[in-house]
């Protein structure tokens, strides 16, 4: 097991090139996309999930997700779930046995909860902001911790933009993707 260096500072990552996920990019907006695309995920030994919630600037409103993303290394399914919700199979997805990596997924799950009543987290998911310290990793940011393993920066430009717009922007289906594809990467370079 190989540790890394514990912490990055903001400046080196600024000046590092960005990353972007090379794959394709499927956007759901249907039930029956969204079922086509639950049954090739569900074929794959491991995924990287991430979430989307349009920020709200008023105090006390909270929104609910608008996107889910799941990521294998080569293809990323936007879930729009502003459109189609959660249902019943997407549900069955993220508590089945198929290895889901994300990062601040206490957040995520909060946020899935407030959308459907029902807790994902009963699945085989792994948590990276716990897994990292093993490998002596201190930084808990996924911005942070792939800059440390990968030398690259991710840019979060399009964090607080309009995850419940009609049409995503190209910028925000490139950062979405990003963000659960990262995840992925993160743990398999761990295990290498």
């Amino acid at each position: 097991m190989t540790d890394y260096q514990p912490t990055i500072d903001k400046k080196l990552i600024s000046e590092m090139p960005k990353v972007i996920f090379p794959g394709r990019i499927v956007i759901i907006y249907t039930v029956e996309e969204a079922r086509k695309a639950i049954a090739y995920l569900n074929q794959c030994p491991i995924v990287g999930v991430d979430t989307e919630t349009r920020p709200s600037f008023k105090k006390g409103k909270i929104n609910t997700v608008a996107l889910l993303q799941v990521a294998t290394n080569d293809i990323c399914f936007l879930f729009r779930l502003n459109r189609i919700g959660i249902p019943d199979f997407l549900e069955e997805f993220l508590q089945n046995d198929v290895l889901k990596i994300g990062l601040s997924l206490r957040d995520d799950f909060s946020m899935l909860r407030r959308a459907n009543n029902k807790d994902p987290k009963t699945g085989n998911w792994i948590e990276l902001q716990d897994y990292v310290p093993r490998f002596g990793i201190q930084d808990k940011s996924l911005q942070k911790i792939y800059a440390i393993l990968f030398g690259e920066k991710i840019s979060k430009s399009q964090r607080l933009s309009n995850w419940e717009a009609d049409v995503l922007t190209e910028a925000q289906q490139q950062y979405a993707a990003t963000d659960a594809w990262a995840t992925l990467r993160i743990y398999q370079k761990l295990n290498e």
